[in-house]
């Protein structure tokens, strides 16, 4: 028999529901914000399921009176900066941050920031990023601002002024060409080519026996433990894959089939090490990604 009060336990149930009815419609803006963070459209959606799965596990201790959406918003920004600091850019923008600037009034708001320059804030410290975004493309109040990025009012108008100006003056930077390994790209290409014809024998070959997957919302774990290739075979859609890019990351693009031909419709990011796949993560279920991308390419076969 339950312990638990039956108020408290209803206020929990309410809260729970609540929790999960606000991610259904916040998720494509968390993941907007984490991966303009982070840098990468799939780190960012990596960082917002382990902000929902640290929501989830403190709702208990959430005040329902409060507003979901900015809580889990901070959380959100809080696992984006360790991320960015696991990643080694603290020291960096601790420096940037020291540099001598002029505080002035805050400046207003003009236009919205439009989808070039919201790319374009990955040059600018985790700070002035976060401010910049949470102000010029998420509208939030300054206030909100200081509350979920650990300031001050006048430390965030602070931050905006310094990120707007940098944003003002720089002209964006063509991203470098990524070193490739040519095995890695070799064994990308073994892998689509066996996963289109189906060959899930050939395809074990290429990854190690205990190779991780994550099927992103669905499944954590080792690939040996799941139904992985068979949910595949199962699927009622035409798809098929192809290699390309996302946002200059090298990646497998899920391709969907419809009248009109074939598009891109998700993504798989493969870890390779030594000859071997040793992680697979699927975003079959996070349509909000590619969206989100600034740029998809996809490469012809070799």
């Amino acid at each position: 028999m339950s312990t638990v009060p039956r108020d408290v336990s209803g206020e929990l149930e309410a809260r729970y529901r609540a929790f999960l009815e606000t991610i259904t419609h916040l998720r494509p803006s968390l993941h907007r914000y984490c991966a303009r963070m982070t840098g990468s459209v799939l780190d960012g959606e990596d960082v917002v399921q382990e902000a929902l799965f640290q929501a989830f596990r403190k709702l208990e201790t959430f005040d329902g009176q409060r507003p979901l959406a900015p809580w889990l918003f901070r959380i959100a920004h809080n696992r984006c900066i360790d991320f960015l600091r696991r990643r080694g850019v603290r020291e960096e923008a601790e420096v940037a941050a020291a540099s001598p600037g002029i505080t002035r009034p805050v400046d207003p708001a003009g236009p919205e920031v439009n989808l070039a320059v919201e790319h374009l804030v990955l040059t600018l410290p985790p700070k002035e990023r976060a401010c910049v975004l949470l102000k010029d493309v998420f509208d939030y109040s300054l206030e909100d601002i200081a509350d979920l990025v650990d300031s001050t009012v006048g430390g965030v108008k602070a931050a905006l002024h310094r990120g707007r100006s940098k944003l003002a003056s720089h002209a964006p930077a063509v991203a470098p060409a990524r070193a490739e390994n040519g095995k890695d790209v070799q064994l990308l290409h073994l892998y689509v080519e066996r996963f289109n014809d189906r060959d899930w024998d050939g395809l074990r070959e290429l990854i190690a026996a205990d190779a991780r997957l994550h099927v992103a919302d669905r499944w954590v774990g080792r690939l040996a433990d799941s139904p992985y290739f068979g949910n595949y075979e199962r699927v009622a859609v035409p798809w098929r894959l192809e290699i390309g890019e996302v946002d200059g990351e090298p990646a497998v693009i899920i391709m969907r089939g419809t009248a009109d031909g074939w598009s891109p419709a998700a993504l798989v990011r493969l870890e390779p090490s030594d000859g071997r796949i040793i992680a697979i993560t699927d975003y079959w279920h996070c349509p909000w990604i590619l969206p989100a991308a600034s740029s998809v390419v996809l490469r012809e076969s070799s």
